[in-house]
């Protein structure tokens, strides 16, 4: 039994991994949208694209698909936020950083929803 417990932890972990790297990919090419501006700069944010729902995907192999989706678009929504302010000159305002606060703070509640439930599962 200890053999399967390892790999099910081995592949979790390699699993949260494809999803902080699809949440920086989705950044990039997020990124890429505000500054292209000619056809080559669209010649290397659409690989990225394709590049980051692959990511995406093997993130959901390992990880119940809404933890991993809720995670992905969280974080493309923050960064996007936060993007605007600190690259593009954007304004943050408090309303903003509240609701900024209710999304992360979902995000958590989600990931304990599913830590609970797989404690369930496994008692």
């Amino acid at each position: 039994m200890k053999p399967l417990v390892f790999f099910i932890k081995r592949k979790m972990n390699k699993s949260w991994l494809f999803v902080v790297l699809t949440c920086l990919a989705e950044l990039i090419w997020i990124y890429g949208f505000n500054v292209a501006s000619t056809w080559w700069h669209w010649v290397i944010i659409i690989p990225i694209i394709i590049i980051d729902f692959w990511i995406l995907a093997k993130a959901c192999e390992g990880l119940p698909t809404g933890t991993v989706y809720a995670i992905f678009a969280a974080a493309g929504t923050v960064g996007t936020a936060l993007m605007d302010v600190y690259l593009f000159g954007g304004s943050l305002a408090g309303e903003k950083i509240i609701f900024i606060g209710v999304i992360v703070l979902g995000v958590i509640l989600l990931n304990v929803a599913d830590v609970l439930a797989e404690r369930k599962v496994r008692a």
